[in-house]
């Protein structure tokens, strides 16, 4: 993925609120990049922007060499289903439906075919062969949250976007789906944009990019907790 010169801008005279200021940044296959800042700071708009959520005013985005800027509403949500996976802090679960139907819930939606291969190693690698006949209620928060991100991948996305997948979620459950994450990039090669207030799991991603006034201030690579404290 990559972004050139992106600008945003909210509201209009007094209320007009430059959320980004011509923000540039590439994001490499394979890897696990975290966005943070303090509140205010563009994060959730510049995540929005990369995932094709919303518009900017300027700038140009491309993924997987399609530009998002040119494209329709139509073509947009038809990339969204078919190249990004999204993961958010509420799991967005079906409550009717089992964790097996969760998971391939998008795909019937699009009228895909599923890669069986592809989702059983998935199914496999987040623990959740047990828990596929189980509905929402029936699991934990952390399996709630591994069902949704094995929904997210289901369709071999270019791209998965975590929007504070750890907010709702106890310290140890936090740690778990964290590993997962993590895992979905060393093993399955997947590229993962995470937005989130927690410096602890910003930490445990390759590359950490702060935000502050809408614009980048530090990109770091392996950043250790103590850095981005002194950044936040």
């Amino acid at each position: 993925m990559h972004a050139t010169n992106l600008h945003k801008t909210y509201g209009k005279g007094e209320a007009k609120v430059e959320a980004l200021k011509g923000v540039s940044v590439s994001i490499p296959v394979g890897q696990f990049t975290a966005i943070l800042g303090p509140s205010g700071s563009g994060k959730s708009t510049l995540m929005h922007a990369l995932a094709g959520l919303d518009t900017i005013d300027s700038g140009s985005i491309q993924l997987a060499g399609t530009e998002l800027t040119a494209l329709k509403d139509d073509q947009l949500t038809r990339l969204r289903a078919e190249k990004i996976g999204f993961v958010f802090q509420a799991f967005n679960l079906v409550p009717t439906l089992s964790a097996e139907q969760n998971i391939l819930l998008p795909l019937q939606l699009a009228k895909q075919s599923p890669d069986q291969a592809w989702v059983d190693g998935i199914i496999d690698l987040l623990g959740l062969r047990d828990r596929l006949s189980h509905r929402p209620a029936q699991m934990s928060g952390g399996q709630q949250q591994r069902v949704a991100l094995a929904r997210a991948l289901a369709s071999k996305p270019a791209l998965i976007v975590a929007d504070e997948p750890t907010g709702n979620l106890d310290t140890k459950t936090s740690a778990e789906v964290l590993k997962v994450l993590r895992s979905c990039v060393d093993e399955l090669g997947q590229t993962v944009l995470m937005v989130t207030h927690d410096l602890h799991a910003a930490a445990l991603a390759d590359r950490a990019l702060v935000l502050r006034d809408g614009q980048i201030v530090a990109d770091l690579a392996h950043p250790a907790e103590t850095q981005l404290q002194g950044l936040i």
